[in-house]
């Protein structure tokens, strides 16, 4: 069993889709997979999905699945030769109605909307920011701008407005495909690029839920935050959510790099205070693509995030299309371990001043508090849904939470939690025998011997969502 608290998240692509792989990669701590759904058919993602479950059968722990949607396309056409240099000087002009393939002085547009979003002195950034033009006047459909910082340009490459403003709707056609496909082998999670409120995560949420209906399965939702307008509505967008992702590519081209690193403590610290969970991405271990060690700024990037308490950290391409995913993953997860180790936790401060009305959340609350003064080898919660372990999750304790579940679907869900590790027992109805196989459980695993202490949360009567309300202190015999 993992001694680490912080979870990784790892895409799958091209270069992780051996199960030979895959499984090293599991075993050297992969919590849970990304499903990049920008690229591939569906087939592709109903095939990795199904090894995904395969493999980690094999590995005797459950990987949780997240489906990510591509989003609006707001992106350039393509051009005849693939590519074009752009001179820093030079007049280009984005053409919503061009048809033929672009070239030096003009391309095409995927996002047909954009003429009317944009007026005379808007500055667009194209390619993740290093292409910057700015815009002169706008032509019927045709944006003429003049470039700024030039360089070169590819197809389909992304557009950005400096300071955001450009209104495509959250979930597309494709999206819409694309939730049908994710839960048709029940993603755990779905991710949602984009949402500018709540209501796009609420419609997301409606979507994923009608298409899941028949496998009687609800997916968690994760928001992405990589709007600029999502930065002012980021409280309602995280309550309509069951998390957020720190999505810092977009988000830095729109609110500028610099802003970024204060924005993401933020959103972590708001996502903990309201018990949620949150995931720090992009360009974590950017340089192991293609180097086998990361850079010194990459180590304290991943320990800064876990240092903030994010729940996971997560790499897109590095495992998705790099050249070394297995030691990208070896040594995120030791950076992640390290830094755990070096925190120091101030679980009083966590509590003063704060009340809680409902009898789950004071037992949970309870067991903290109480298996940290005394010293306890582990916290176990027995939970239905999952609730007791994330509320016992927000807070930041060196005490691991075994969280003991009966349903595939919560043990799947709880891979995302920090500091937990979800276990499936298929637990009775009977009160004590589920509390002697949770000791029989830590015992066989080697977490806990003979006189150690451990609190454990349950439910009278058992099997009830929401129905923890006792908290039991035992020494092993």
């Amino acid at each position: 069993m993992s001694s680490r608290a912080t979870k990784i998240v790892a895409t799958l692509g091209p270069a992780s889709s051996d199960p030979a792989l895959l499984e090293q990669m599991f075993r050297a701590g992969v919590n849970v997979v990304r499903l990049n759904f920008s690229h591939g058919k569906a087939q592709d993602h109903i095939d990795r999905a199904h090894m995904v479950r395969e493999v980690a059968r094999r590995v005797g722990r459950e990987v949780a699945i997240m489906a990510d949607l591509q989003g609006p396309k707001i992106r350039v056409g393509k051009f005849a030769d693939g590519k074009v240099m752009l001179e820093p000087g030079q007049k280009f002009i984005l053409d919503a109605a061009r048809v033929e393939l672009g070239d030096i002085d003009a391309v095409g547009l995927d996002y047909k909307a954009l003429p009317a979003e944009v007026k005379t002195g808007d500055v667009l950034l194209l390619n993740d920011g290093l292409i910057v033009i700015t815009v002169d006047f706008v032509k019927g459909e045709q944006v003429h701008t003049t470039v700024k910082l030039g360089g070169e340009l590819s197809n389909n490459k992304g557009i950005n407005k400096q300071g955001g403003g450009l209104t495509a709707p959250a979930l597309t056609a494709k999206d819409m495909d694309d939730i049908r496909t994710a839960m048709s082998f029940q993603a755990d999670y779905v991710a949602v690029s984009f949402p500018k409120n709540a209501t796009d995560m609420e419609m997301a949420r409606q979507l994923c839920n009608v298409a899941a209906a028949d496998f009687g399965h609800k997916p968690g939702m994760i928001a992405k935050i990589e709007r600029a307008e999502a930065i002012p509505k980021l409280l309602e967008i995280l309550l309509a959510s069951d998390g957020i992702m720190v999505a810092r590519g977009d988000l830095a081209v729109e609110v500028g790099n610099a802003a970024v690193p204060a924005l993401q403590k933020r959103m972590i610290k708001l996502a903990r205070e309201h018990d949620k969970v949150v995931i720090t991405a992009t360009q974590m271990m950017e340089s192991m693509i293609t180097n086998p060690v990361p850079t010194r700024a990459e180590v304290s990037d991943v320990a800064n995030a876990v240092l903030d308490g994010t729940d996971a950290v997560m790499l897109s391409a590095e495992t998705a299309s790099g050249k070394f995913p297995l030691e990208t993953v070896i040594e995120m997860a030791n950076i992640c371990r390290v830094a755990e180790e070096t925190d120091n936790f101030k679980l009083e401060a966590d509590f003063s001043g704060k009340t809680f009305s409902r009898i789950d959340q004071s037992i949970a609350m309870g067991a903290l508090f109480t298996a940290h003064h005394l010293g306890a080898k582990a916290i176990v919660a027995m939970t239905d849904s999952g609730s007791t372990a994330l509320w016992m999750s927000r807070h930041l304790i060196q005490v691991p939470i075994y969280a003991i579940t009966a349903k595939v679907a919560t043990q799947r869900k709880m891979a995302l939690f920090r500091n937990v590790r979800p276990l499936f027992v298929d637990t009775s109805t009977d009160r004590d025998t589920a509390l002697n196989q949770a000791e029989n459980h830590l015992k066989n695993k080697g977490i806990v011997q003979k006189g150690d202490v451990y609190a454990i949360t349950c439910g009278e009567p058992m099997g009830t969502p929401g129905g923890t309300n006792m908290l039991k202190l035992c020494q092993v015999q």
